[in-house]
């Protein structure tokens, strides 16, 4: 795919079309692209995680270490949101359902980017203040109801 494919491509993606063009391209100009074949994992529950990674083609199946459902991330996806701003491990084993392709941003390229794009940098702390805060009502919500 060519660097304009691939601004196409990340700019569909909710997270990351919170940065802008700009950001974008740089993205899109620093990041890598990488192949796997059916079977291939991409990675294990419990690795360190440096990087997050948009499916451009094919999808994986994610399966979350101990509890939880079992997900399926395909064109478009971000896999690894979260390692893009934190160091953390991977909760999930990620493994190629037929052949694949993605872009691997590394946390070190987001972190410059978002260093050199303070707009950017505004939107994305909202958007994820904006998330916690659904999150952290659900809870409350879910919490209310089983102490009926």
């Amino acid at each position: 795919m060519s660097i304009e494919d691939d601004v196409v491509l990340l700019d569909r993606v909710p997270t990351i079309h919170l940065l802008g063009n700009a950001a974008i391209r740089v993205l899109a100009i620093g990041s890598e692209q990488q192949e796997f074949a059916r079977g291939s994992v991409l990675f294990r529950a419990g690795d360190e995680a440096d990087c997050g990674y948009v499916v451009q083609r094919g999808s994986f199946r994610l399966v979350p270490e101990g509890k939880g459902h079992d997900v399926t991330a395909g064109p478009g996806a971000l896999i690894g949101e979260l390692a893009l701003i934190v160091p953390m491990t991977r909760p999930a084993t990620a493994t190629a359902l037929e052949y694949c392709s993605v872009i691997r941003i590394t946390r070190n390229l987001f972190k410059r980017v978002l260093e050199s794009e303070p707009d950017a940098t505004r939107r994305l702390r909202d958007e994820l203040a904006g998330r916690t805060s659904h999150a952290t009502s659900d809870v409350v919500l879910v919490g209310g109801r089983l102490a009926t």
